[in-house]
């Protein structure tokens, strides 16, 4: 195993912990912002923790990862959904990369004219 994702979660939970003592203020917010986003509606809990999973792999959130990792396993989400999620996140990745090499292109030729 690279990562012991079980520790790492401990770690976080007692560093997130120490910082919400430090700033209740922050907590209480966060609090808020994931009650709303985790409302249940249109997508059972199953999807909403691949679509996190496949934001945390976007994002390259350590924390996030092994949090939903553990609540998708939670919920039912196989091996191979989440490898499905997961090639979502890559090809939007790849789609981004390649816009913006564009966005590029065309801010190095703006700077380059003379």
């Amino acid at each position: 195993m690279v990562v012991n994702w079980q520790e790492s979660l401990g770690e976080a939970v007692k560093a997130l912990g120490a910082l919400a003592k430090g700033n209740p203020g922050i907590m209480d917010g966060y609090k808020a912002l994931d009650g709303a986003g985790s409302a249940h509606g249109a997508l059972d809990l199953k999807t909403r923790e691949l679509i996190s999973l496949a934001v945390a792999a976007t994002t390259r959130c350590d924390t996030c990862i092994a949090v939903h990792a553990k609540a998708a396993a939670e919920a039912g989400a196989s091996r191979e959904e989440l490898l499905e999620a997961l090639a979502v996140a890559i090809t939007l990745n790849t789609g981004a990369a390649f816009v913006y090499s564009s966005r590029i292109l065309e801010a190095y030729d703006t700077f380059s004219k003379k």
